[in-house]
């Protein structure tokens, strides 16, 4: 098995391509080594020393790493453990345990909630998952998009940017009910 790795915007993260479907659809974020219950691969990789974030998309898995650490000696532990996991046929998440879901949005603004989502999943998700990350809906209110980002989004540098210029440019177009777009915990 050949795992490839890359980089991503985010200097903290990396994204690691196993080669072979990972999530298939949807994605898995584990912010902390504590949210990790869902998934024996992630309770696995946060075992590796300096791990503070992981996010499983369709085919790969992005690493975030704490700052005092160095890619060039957690590469290797992790290739081992991802190598291990797939070769062994082990699942990627526990059955049984639903991953959170996006939050819905009813009444009046059903109509517009629903294009921002389809713009969010045909123009924007696929943009930030080549980078190793996911942004996912939270909210519609007053005019402003509440959004989620995850894995190499989270934390990076010019995630502000992209949200702000990228995105929120984007919906305005669009949608003209948006007037803003945050970026939510």
């Amino acid at each position: 098995m050949f795992i490839q790795t890359e980089q991503t915007p985010n200097p903290a993260t990396l994204k690691f391509l196993p080669g072979r479907d990972v999530m298939g659809d949807g994605t898995a974020n584990f912010p902390t080594r504590e949210t990790a219950d869902r998934s024996p691969l992630a309770q696995r990789l946060f075992q590796i020393e300096g791990i503070t974030g992981l996010f499983f998309g369709s085919d790969f898995v992005t690493v975030t790493k704490a700052e005092d650490q160095e890619w060039s000696l957690m590469k290797p532990a992790i290739l081992g453990v991802i190598m291990e996991h797939f070769v062994a046929g082990k699942p990627v998440m526990a059955e049984g345990i639903a991953a959170p879901a996006e939050a819905e949005v009813a009444g009046e603004d059903e109509e517009i909630v629903s294009q921002i989502k389809d713009l969010l999943d045909t123009r924007v998700r696929p943009a930030v998952a080549q980078d190793g990350g996911d942004i996912i809906f939270r909210g519609f209110e007053e005019g402003v998009v509440y959004l989620h980002m995850q894995g190499s989004c989270a934390g990076c540098p010019s995630s502000t940017a992209t949200l702000k210029m990228g995105i929120e440019n984007m919906l305005k177009h669009y949608v003209p009910e948006v007037v803003a777009v945050e970026a939510v915990p």
